[in-house]
């Protein structure tokens, strides 16, 4: 890697590390460190392609995906955390939704996560989803569709309609 090259890595690390950050997160459940790992991991494997690479943050992205269903698939244990009690009605309902929502994902399988945040999080269309995790688009689906079902088992706080000033909404 000559100097323009390293100067335009170093450049991309840090504008994008940030969102970046952000999507490693809740791809490891919340784990801080786990997604400093994860991160840390696809950075690694783009500078040594950084040459060839023309999208450097889909690169990076995709990366992290595959690193953490591979990872996921070697490890093959749950996470064992309980979600908190429900939350009192107070002025910290957003707070406690948040995690709430964190620990619910915390429970599920790096897959289960992978497709929620891809498809949702994301916004990426099915198929683009089971390309980036190499599976059929019925797989992404049904996934989809079962995580959801286990979300709402593991945190039934995010059926209850959110209040903003008293207000419901849907």
């Amino acid at each position: 890697m000559d100097a323009a090259e390293e100067r335009r890595f170093r450049e991309f690390v840090s504008a994008r590390s940030p969102a970046l950050m952000r999507l490693a997160y809740l791809l490891t459940g919340g784990d801080q460190h786990a997604a400093e790992d994860l991160l840390q991991s696809a950075l690694a494997r783009t500078v040594t392609r950084w040459h060839s690479v023309d999208a450097p943050e889909a690169y990076v992205r995709q990366a992290m995906y595959r690193q953490q269903v591979s990872w996921w698939r070697r490890r093959r244990e749950a996470v064992i955390e309980q979600p908190p009690d429900r939350a009192v009605a107070d002025g910290t309902h957003g707070v406690d939704l948040q995690i709430v929502m964190r620990h619910a994902l915390a429970r599920l399988t790096a897959r289960q996560r992978a497709v929620l945040i891809l498809r949702y999080y994301e916004d990426l269309p099915e198929a683009e989803v089971a390309g980036m995790l190499g599976c059929s688009v019925g797989t992404v689906r049904s996934t989809a569709h079962r995580s959801l079902v286990r979300l709402r088992d593991l945190a039934p706080e995010l059926r209850e309609p959110y209040t903003i000033s008293g207000e419901a909404t849907a």
